[in-house]
């Protein structure tokens, strides 16, 4: 049946709303994500003036910068999962937001090195909330075709986040003091989280899904059985997880590493860290999502090998930069794996939401980031910390280089883990 024009029109109109609104919904939960991240990596620019004051050492900062936060950021993240799948994600966000954003502005009152672990604990405990219900608010905003690149945008919050926290915890830290730096940046999202809560709307589940499935999120039992008949998902998990290991842990060390080697002052570390991340990280997620859409489109194993291969070409970058003085060579050696190391989050994170149905979205996204984040978030900075320490009677100020180049044995890992995922993940996926 032929529809008037002007049925046509409000149609179309209608779709114009609904795509505008999906695009200011990805924007503010890309923003938020930012927050996220300022508040989650800040810590690494300020331990140099942290460890000065409170008379910590590398382990302990490794602690702080890691485990900490780890500790109930993974523990959480699972039930928080469990919960999104059932009620309403946008609230959950909401509390998670305004949770980690008063945790960093105390951390900003914290005068001990155990008054820093709670303040710590307590961002791991907001941030829990915050990443699996945003996925799979996106997956139901977007159709699979540009689920990639969507959530390849939505990952820019990772290098933009981190730059910022770099960039901005230098420039208020050097204005005024580390202290300060905290608690003007967790009073960022304190700002932010009214104004999530009354725009953003929680949509159908699974509306743009080939078979969309209204009913009652399964209990976590038939999750784990459905997830545990599929390998690809382990071994994406896993490869992430041994990835995230050095890229928590540079993200971590990278400012100690830069001061204590060349000599350079925090904010010219700031500087130089913020720049690598914007022109290295941003170009490496969209590139990797990109080529994820288009190629997987005809291949679903490039969900996988394309992060394979990018951390492959991550490993001799890293050697060679680590041992060269600071200077133009050097930056570029550090730029490229800036890049190379963020490839894999539009795809991988794609892949495991094209691996369950969408009423499992949340709690298979929050079983993903606890293994990721258990190793990443929970190992990274604590192994180079510790062996630092360890390697510091024999190589002084030089023992957070090599501590640096022994872990880049985990990006091997990595790669050899997302070529054995592509073996499998054609007959993983769900129809889509």
């Amino acid at each position: 049946m032929i529809q008037p024009p002007t049925a046509l029109s409000a149609q179309t109109s209608a779709s114009e709303r609904r795509g505008a609104y999906a695009l200011y919904v990805l924007g503010f939960l890309t923003l938020v994500y930012i927050t996220n991240f300022i508040d989650r990596i800040v810590l690494g620019i300020l331990a140099g003036p942290i460890k000065a004051e409170l008379h910590l050492s590398d382990s302990q900062l490794g602690l702080l910068g890691g485990t900490a936060f780890a500790l109930f950021y993974t523990a959480l993240g699972i039930p928080v999962g469990w919960w999104a799948d059932r009620g309403n994600r946008v609230r959950i966000m909401t509390m998670a937001l305004l949770c980690w954003s008063l945790f960093t502005a105390l951390t900003g009152f914290a005068h001990s090195f155990l008054v820093l672990f709670l303040a710590r604990l307590g961002v791991g405990v907001g941030e829990a909330g915050g990443v699996a219900p945003a996925y799979a608010l996106i997956a139901d905003y977007f159709r699979p075709a540009s689920r990639a690149r969507v959530l390849g945008f939505y990952s820019l919050g990772i290098p933009i986040g981190s730059a910022l926290g770099y960039l901005l915890g230098g420039y208020l830290t050097t204005a005024f003091t580390w202290r300060t730096a905290f608690m003007l940046l967790g009073g960022i999202g304190v700002l932010l989280a009214p104004v999530f809560l009354l725009t953003i709307r929680e949509p159908e589940r699974g509306a743009y899904d080939a078979a969309p499935d209204a009913r009652r999120a399964p209990p976590l039992a038939s999750v784990w059985r459905l997830l545990s008949a599929k390998p690809a998902f382990w071994l994406l998990s896993l490869g992430a997880g041994c990835g995230s290991i050095m890229g928590y842990g540079l993200l971590f060390w990278l400012p100690s590493f830069f001061m204590r080697s060349d000599g350079m002052s925090l904010l010219a570390v700031s500087r130089l860290l913020g720049a690598l991340l914007i022109f290295g990280g941003i170009p490496g997620i969209v590139l990797g999502s990109y080529i994820a859409d288009r190629i997987g489109a005809r291949d679903r194993r490039a969900y996988a090998i394309v992060p394979a291969v990018a951390f492959l070409c991550v490993l001799p970058c890293y050697v060679i930069g680590t041992a060269l003085p600071m200077g133009p060579a050097a930056v570029v050696f550090f730029l490229i794996p800036a890049a190379l190391q963020l490839v894999w989050l539009g795809p991988v994170i794609t892949a495991v939401q094209h691996l369950v149905p969408p009423t499992m979205r949340s709690l298979a996204s929050a079983i993903f980031l606890f293994i990721n984040n258990l190793l990443g978030l929970g190992l990274g900075a604590l192994l180079i910390g510790f062996a630092s320490d360890q390697l510091a009677a024999r190589f002084g100020s030089a023992s957070l280089r090599y501590a640096i180049l022994g872990g880049t044995i985990f990006y091997i890992l990595a790669a050899a883990l997302f070529f054995a995922a592509a073996s499998r993940i054609r007959r993983d996926f769900e129809p889509f």
